[in-house]
């Protein structure tokens, strides 16, 4: 290659991705990083894996773009709430839009053909880059061998017998490639996004069931505390000091806030249209869960805006969550 090539790559900061750069950067490709975030995945990782690539690294925030995705997903979910083909074909156009700022001929991924099911099988790596908008110039490195040949390595911008034919989802290749570029310090394979997570996916899930109007300050209360959803109703009880100050941040003005008198607390918010009964049971609910269970009464105040209210419960009242 005489002229510098230039491209961007989709940097995570997973073990994949990274050594996608590497194998790109043995080629003499410049790379440019560029990160995603959201309520549900973090760019910091990939901050992190820039710097030790020693590469620029661009910051993109597509919380908005992948809320609404998340409601209605195109192509569908994964295992959990994870809308990875349409999560994907999003970063690409994002990234589309910057490659001639940077001067970026093609695009790189980590992908690994068979690692993920529903996102990286041939049928879906070759429908992302269509719907961004960039057919034939999305290089995997890691399996190009095993995938049509790109416009990149038709060009001869890179060297197609050198890039890799890894497949599937053993780790194995890409730990001996980690070893070889003296990689020590990499995440697992799960964690980096919420939406795989079968827990949180399953509270989302029950959150866009119960508030169609949810909205991204939701997910935000989302991810502490305990959670439930009661007629309508959503309470999440904080499950420490920390959870508690957290959730202080995030009251909407038409919320309730409850807490037991007397006693250790948590700092409960409960969330949609209560009527006297569902009153009844989230305050009930949340002596559960404090340390008046014990005891033989309790008592507990209740703030609406800046209106507030106490009520005595006996403990026959909230015994049925103690089995």
């Amino acid at each position: 290659m005489g002229e510098k090539i230039k491209a961007i790559i989709l940097l995570s900061g997973g073990l994949d991705s990274t050594l996608a750069a590497k194998v790109l950067q043995e080629q003499g490709v410049e790379l440019v990083g560029v990160g995603f975030s959201s309520p549900f995945y973090s760019y910091s990782r990939g901050e992190k894996a820039a710097k030790w690539l020693k590469i620029p690294f661009i910051k993109r925030d597509i919380s908005s773009e992948i809320w609404e995705i998340v409601k209605a997903p195109k192509h569908g979910y994964g295992k959990n709430m994870n809308p990875c083909i349409d999560c994907h074909a999003l970063m690409l156009r994002e990234v589309k839009a910057l490659m001639g700022k940077v001067g970026a001929l093609f695009v790189a991924t980590g992908e690994v053909l068979g690692e993920r099911p529903m996102s990286q099988n041939r049928e879906a790596l070759q429908l992302v880059a269509e719907e961004a908008g960039l057919e034939g110039l999305v290089l995997r490195p890691l399996s190009a061998k095993l995938l049509p040949e790109t416009i990149p390595e038709k060009k001869g911008w890179v060297d197609r017998e050198k890039l890799l034919g890894i497949e599937g989802r053993s780790r194995k290749v890409q730990m001996e490639l980690a070893e070889k570029y003296s990689l020590k310090e990499y995440p697992t394979p799960a964690g980096g996004c919420l939406l795989t997570d079968p827990g949180f996916s399953k509270r989302l899930k029950s959150l866009l069931s119960y508030r169609k109007e949810a909205d991204l300050e939701d997910v935000k209360l989302l991810k502490l505390g305990r959670h439930f959803f009661l007629n309508g109703v959503w309470i999440t009880i904080p499950r420490n000091r920390r959870e508690n100050i957290v959730l202080e941040k995030l009251v909407k003005e038409d919320d309730l806030l409850i807490r037991v008198l007397g006693k250790g607390s948590p700092l409960t918010l409960v969330r949609g249209r209560v009527n006297p009964d569902v009153l009844k049971e989230a305050a009930l609910l949340i002596i559960r869960y404090s340390q008046a269970r014990d005891d033989s009464k309790a008592q507990v105040e209740i703030k609406e805006a800046s209106l507030y209210r106490r009520m005595i419960y006996e403990r026959k009242e909230w015994e049925k969550y103690l089995r």
